[in-house]
């Protein structure tokens, strides 16, 4: 009896062992399966253009990428493959938590062409023939060495870059940009002490390619500016919330088109008169120019044909002459850079460019005839008979006017329901 116990222990010992064996080799397969599936997220520096770092946007995005924090939407598909390199931007996920994901887009500094083309341009004033240091390079210049020895943003350090929008910087501006800067941990002051080189570096190639993601950052959209939030970067490329273009949206309907056309009005005056006392102006627009958050609100979201006015400085100070340009001026364009000048640049100026290039888009034969035919007189003589800032400011008003009774109060207008509903109630 105790001969037969044993061999039934013995056997039962033997099982145990072998089904101990089976689970850990069925889990050494699926921890192989998951390696394998992880291995697809592993896109490399090359992609995101860390290996062109510190000649980059920055890196405070980049531990999100590597924790899957932040997706490309073919992430969320089966094969987990990564959306072509040469596309400017690509949809995606963030999400804080691992759970609740929210869209965003994820953008490149300029065209992967562009970047490639500056890149060479760069490296063909580097006489030796084997490896090139893009970032050693630039390190090199004369605008990089004064910029490493500045303990403030002046405006001479950024002359002759190719953005518009630094076309006329005033002191109060680049003050703002050093304070705001994200990419660094200590802000707040207007000295550059707390910038490391590296630091500097990312900056001022921001500067000199895409001045968009620092916008964002000094011009948030929680202060109440028509702008994206900024949501970090990873080597050359940056994260803003979500987008979708105004030529993509469906305008079909009076009521949508009075909606749009109504908050880019009030945008265009946002951007006249607005507590900074700052005045933003287009050199050009198109349907790209503007976009639509889930929401439905309106807002820019291409800043490289805005330029900016500091209305606190003195006019004679907008114009400065003779601006040399070097290797930074041709990042993203030509050199010499072509901007237009800002010296005798008026508020008419963006309405005269909206009532030619996108409100006949937006309200053309939208309304009924009543109203179409005030609208219609009203496009008319803004595109030919606007000569002063007050009668832009006027062509505004009365075409608010017409348009306000069309802005319907219901769950299509996310941003503004059930808030509208409540002011009716209380009026």
């Amino acid at each position: 009896m105790e001969l037969g116990m044993f061999a039934l222990n013995i056997a039962n010992f033997y099982i145990i062992v072998f089904i101990v064996m089976m689970t850990k080799g069925n889990l050494e397969a699926t921890n192989s399966s998951v390696s394998k599936l992880k291995s697809s997220y592993n896109f490399g520096k090359n992609f995101l253009g860390l290996n062109k770092c510190n000649a980059c946007v920055g890196t405070s995005a980049c531990k999100k990428f590597f924790k899957e924090e932040i997706r490309f939407q073919s992430w969320l598909a089966p094969h987990l493959q990564l959306p072509p390199p040469d596309l400017q931007s690509y949809s995606g996920n963030y999400s804080d938590d691992g759970e609740n994901w929210r869209p965003i887009e994820i953008s490149r500094l300029t065209s992967k062409r562009q970047h490639d083309l500056a890149d060479q341009r760069i490296c063909s004033n580097f006489k030796k023939k084997k490896s090139c240091s893009i970032e050693g390079i630039l390190r090199r210049t004369e605008r990089f060495q004064k910029w490493m020895t500045a303990r403030r943003l002046t405006p001479d350090l950024v002359q002759g870059l190719p953005v518009q929008f630094l076309r006329c910087p005033s002191q109060r501006l680049l003050d703002r940009i050093i304070r705001r800067y994200s990419e660094v941990l200590d802000a707040g002051s207007v000295y550059m002490t707390h910038l490391t080189d590296k630091d500097r570096m990312r900056l001022l190639y921001t500067l000199s390619v895409n001045i968009y993601p620092i916008v964002l950052q000094i011009f948030p959209r929680a202060e109440g500016w028509p702008f994206s939030n900024y949501l970090g970067s990873c080597g050359r490329l940056f994260m803003s919330t979500s987008t979708q273009a105004l030529t993509s949206f469906n305008i079909s309907g009076s009521e949508v088109a009075a909606d749009i056309a109504y908050q880019l009005l009030k945008i265009i005056q946002h951007l006249s008169d607005n507590d900074l006392n700052y005045f933003f102006y287009f050199t050009s627009i198109d349907g790209s120019t503007f976009g639509i958050f889930s929401d439905g609100r309106l807002f820019i979201r291409d800043t490289s044909k805005m330029g900016i006015i500091d209305k606190q400085q003195e006019k004679s100070m907008y114009e400065r002459k003779n601006e040399e340009t070097d290797i930074f001026s041709c990042l993203s364009s030509e050199c010499p850079p072509i901007l237009s000048s800002c010296a005798n640049i008026t508020e008419r100026q963006n309405i005269i460019l909206v009532c030619k290039d996108l409100l006949p888009y937006l309200i053309a034969e939208k309304f009924p005839n009543s109203s179409q035919e005030k609208i219609n007189k009203l496009l008319q003589d803004c595109t030919k008979n606007i000569t002063s800032d007050l009668e832009a400011r006027r062509f505004i008003n009365e075409l608010m006017e017409i348009l306000r009774p069309w802005r319907t109060c219901d769950a299509r207008f996310v941003y503004r329901y059930p808030d509208c509903k409540y002011n009716r109630m209380m009026r």
